[in-house]
């Protein structure tokens, strides 16, 4: 049965890389997106290679253990085909290509991916990520080293680990089949687009409900919004729903669509690198597929650099901690060169420092008890020292004490000049 739906194919170049890597197919049944990597030309050739050689697996299958077949051999077929390009053209040693293609069967989405290109699946308001990256730091991530978030700005995020390249001639695939249903959307793009927009702002895009090609462009301009610092391309597939169904005629972006004889640009030379650094350093590959040697190392910098930020971590704590101390310290010292009066049980008492205290922290202490008695002062001077006076200073505290002192004394002396009352003579009784 052919598959029933609209689909929309969409590739550009970005906004720092002069020449597109990616390809992509959008046909009747097959949908694809190839990510090419190994410098100025070789990306270009080994995604086109994909691109081609996927190209008859475009029909109707018998079941999906048919489609599965046909798409591992295709893929085979195309190691095998890279494997003899970097023979026959040296400049092309390392060239190579992520894979993430779907084929409709029926009513189930045949799906077989190698590479950090992806697979999402809209269904039900929710944006789900099909495939697993096969790279360096999704195996860290796996393995509960870094957190996606990490993943997405770490150093290493462009190692692949498993691609179609000219080293391995049996590539390994992951392979799945999963159950259709009407309303679902497909989204498969290169990291020129997951590695820019991340996937809330995906899900918003395909919440609008707009056409397959008018949410392709949406997403395209956020990534180009973004800095777009790779070639972006991506196929969206939508399985019956609203929109129209296409015409089934294929549609071919990205270096895929030049002409079979692809044209190798010639080397350039020492004085052309010289005068353009920036060009030359965009054409430069976005991935690399290492050596089995070169992994132990990888794990081994990826450690040190857990233990650098452990390091840092404490570190900065420890500044933090330092700085925290110091600024307390200065604050405390700040509060011993202030002064008050206050009352301690029945006396006048000078504190040092403030009246606040910090929980259990206090924040004054008794300098001098001026043996003043509370009682023996007029009741105004007397209520203000339970409130407590501020003094600006020690010499100025020494004042109010002197003041208060002058207070008791004018209340002793008014008590001491005061006669007693003369007592009146009781009458006796009896006397006349």
């Amino acid at each position: 049965m052919v598959f029933e739906g609209s689909s929309v194919a969409i590739s550009h170049t970005g906004k720092v890389r002069s020449n597109n890597q990616d390809s992509g197919y959008s046909g009747a049944n097959l949908f694809v997106v190839a990510d090419g990597m190994g410098g100025h030309a070789g990306g270009d050739v080994a995604s086109s290679i994909a691109i081609h050689r996927m190209e008859p697996l475009d029909q109707v299958y018998a079941s999906t253990d048919d489609a599965q077949a046909s798409l591992q051999a295709a893929a085979t077929t195309a190691a095998g085909d890279l494997i003899r390009a970097a023979k026959e053209r040296p400049e092309l040693a390392g060239l190579g290509t992520t894979l993430s293609a779907i084929i409709m069967v029926d009513d189930y989405a045949v799906i077989g991916h190698i590479g950090d290109s992806r697979i999402y699946l809209y269904r039900d308001d929710a944006l789900t990520q099909i495939t697993a990256d096969h790279t360096f730091v999704q195996r860290l991530v796996d393995s509960g080293r870094i957190t996606p978030e990490e993943a997405r700005y770490h150093p290493r995020r462009s190692v692949l680990m498993r691609v179609l390249s000219d080293m391995d001639a049996d590539p390994e695939l992951d392979m799945f089949v999963m159950h259709t249903q009407p309303g679902d959307r497909w989204l498969l793009c290169s990291d020129g687009l997951s590695g820019v927009v991340d996937e809330a702002h995906i899900l918003k895009a395909m919440r609008m409900g707009a056409a397959p090609g008018r949410t392709a462009d949406t997403l395209l301009k956020q990534a180009l919004d973004g800095g777009a610092p790779d070639n972006v391309t991506m196929v969206l597939v939508d399985v019956g729903g609203q929109h129209a169904i296409s015409s089934g005629t294929p549609t071919i972006v990205g270096s895929a669509s030049n002409p079979a004889n692809i044209t190798i640009p010639a080397a350039r030379s020492a004085l052309s690198n010289w005068l353009h650094p920036v060009r030359q350093a965009a054409n430069e590959p976005s991935h690399f597929e290492p050596a089995p040697e070169y992994l132990e190392e990888l794990i081994e910098e990826d450690r040190r650099r857990a233990k650098r930020r452990r390091l840092g971590w404490i570190a900065g704590m420890l500044v933090v901690l330092v700085m925290l101390g110091i600024a307390a310290f200065a604050a405390y010292s700040w509060t011993q060169t202030r002064y008050f009066i206050g009352a301690d049980d029945d006396s006048v008492v000078i504190f040092q420092g403030v009246q606040q205290n910090i929980g259990p922290i206090t924040l004054s202490t008794p300098l001098r008890d001026t043996e003043i008695l509370l009682a023996d002062l007029p009741e105004y001077q007397r209520l203000s020292v339970e409130r407590t006076i501020t003094a600006r200073s020690l010499s100025d505290a020494e004042a109010i004490v002197a003041r208060l002192q002058a207070g008791a004394d004018a209340i002793t002396s008014q008590q001491t000049q005061t006669p007693l009352p003369t007592p009146v003579p009781t009458p006796t009784e009896g006397a006349g």
